[in-house]
């Protein structure tokens, strides 16, 4: 039957109830469906030419495609660093879409306020002083990007160079330095046109370590001549959540003219624990700061915070010079701080999550994932057919087989866990040998889902 927009508006409380009733379905059964679905996915529909209204897409999306989505938001998906979703978060979300908000400005909403609340709460939970300003953006991908334009616009400072109006070429090479950089880095010294080939690794820390040597990277400075550089420092490793010292990196300021930018983008919630919160010493000295929030905040994807202690240059890459939009003002509008103009309300899912559970309620969650982490890891030792790689810093165990760890041998085993359905790992090369990760940074993971991990590496490895 053919339906039109009007027929849906019409009977709109009665398809929100039917999408309410079906999520709550997928939500309820997320921690006992099958983790992942490795099958084929269905071959492409064309494009209907009449529609079949809500419903009928509803009743559609349930039959062809639902059955094949992960259980991403359960408690046993360990890949990559992967939160869920609060319940709160997910009211958040719901209503950020029913209100459908554009928040590039101020005029005419109080949206984005609201945002600027949010933001001034995640700077209190980190730690962050008022120095740091900061906005909502897609994921640590586009935060690391943003905070490394805006150090690019810095080195122009300190040159001479205005690199908006004059471009990246202007510059010359820029050196930026890290000891172990995500690969988000590169992509947006790419984007940036500084050139991926430009970070410079510098070396790390003996025994096991994922750390920048700082000793090392003093001399790496040193050898730049004064010639203002940019600085990664990392808050959290992927491999194995390792902690460069924020603090001796900010100290050797004092020597060298360099910009720190900190990728914090999961290892950053450690500063809710007050047993860890040891590991982000210094990072109110940093420059810029990358924070992801749909990892250990568990608010829906997309959503990610960028903070910087240089909004006027953030604002002179950023800004969009139109008569209808308004130049910047001293409390630049966000179109003036980010890649977007037109901005979803992401600042809502945190808001309503910061609000329903507190910093207390968040804290909990941090540190429960982490006993878990060291639940597993201690597990995984204890296991004749696997080894860890590294030791459980905080919430990410990294391990591989005990006995010839070949990438196909390790990859085999990841493709059995996920086979299983009962859990899904992803891959990784440590110290030059192939391992696994399970990084614990769901609301939902308990040590009976962290047993159930165990218990399958245990029947798959042996």
């Amino acid at each position: 039957m053919h339906r039109t927009l009007a027929d849906d508006l019409s009977r709109l409380p009665e398809l929100l109830q039917s999408v309410r009733d079906f999520a709550v379905r997928e939500l309820g059964g997320v921690a006992e469906r099958p983790v992942v679905h490795p099958g084929k996915a269905p071959a492409q529909d064309p494009l209907p030419v009449d529609g079949s209204g809500a419903e009928g897409a509803l009743a559609r999306f349930a039959e062809r495609w639902a059955p094949g989505f992960s259980g991403s938001a359960g408690p046993r998906y360990l890949g990559f660093v992967t939160g869920g979703a609060t319940p709160a978060s997910v009211a958040g979300d719901w209503l950020t879409s029913a209100y459908d908000q554009n928040v590039s400005g101020a005029a005419g909403s109080w949206a984005a306020a609201l945002e600027r609340e949010t933001v001034g709460w995640l700077r209190e939970l980190f730690g962050l002083g008022e120095a740091h300003s900061g906005a909502f953006v897609t994921g640590a991908t586009v935060s690391n990007t943003v905070g490394l334009a805006v150090a690019r616009e810095w080195v122009g400072e300190r040159l001479g160079v205005d690199v908006s109006r004059d471009g990246a070429a202007a510059l010359g090479p820029v050196d930026v330095l890290s000891g172990s950089p995500h690969s988000s880095v590169a992509k947006a010294l790419s984007v940036l046109g500084i050139g991926r080939d430009r970070l410079r690794p510098v070396p790390v820390l003996a025994g096991n370590r994922e750390a920048v040597d700082v000793a090392q990277l003093d001399a790496a400075l040193a050898e730049l001549g004064g010639r203002p550089a940019i600085v990664v420092a990392n808050a959290g490793t992927v491999n194995t959540v390792d902690f460069d010292d924020l603090r001796a990196i900010a100290a050797l300021k004092e020597r060298h003219d360099f910009w720190l930018h900190v990728d914090a983008a999961f290892g950053g919630f450690a500063a809710l624990s007050p047993a860890h919160a040891h590991l982000v010493d210094g990072l109110d000295a940093a420059d810029s700061v990358c924070v992801d929030l749909h990892k250990w905040l568990n608010v829906p994807y997309d959503a990610a915070a960028q903070f910087t202690r240089r909004r006027d240059l953030q604002t002179r890459v950023f800004h969009n010079s139109s008569p209808y939009l308004g130049l910047p003002t001293g409390d630049p509008d966000f179109l003036h701080l980010t890649p977007e103009n037109s901005r979803r309300l992401r600042a809502l899912p945190a808001w309503f999550s910061l609000l329903a559970y507190g910093s207390a309620g968040h804290r909990e969650i941090v540190e429960r994932n982490v006993a878990l982490a060291h639940r597993l890891g201690e597990g995984i030792a204890a296991l004749p057919g696997l080894r860890l790689s590294a030791p459980v810093r905080l919430n990410v165990v990294c391990f591989t087989l005990a006995d010839n760890p070949t990438q196909e041998r390790v990859a085999a085993l990841a493709e059995a866990v996920a086979a299983s359905g009962e859990a899904f790992l992803t891959p990784t090369l440590y110290d030059g040998t192939p391992a696994l990760r399970a990084a614990f940074s769901n609301w939902r993971t308990s040590e009976a889902d962290t047993d159930r991990v165990l218990a399958t590496l245990a029947s798959l490895s042996l």
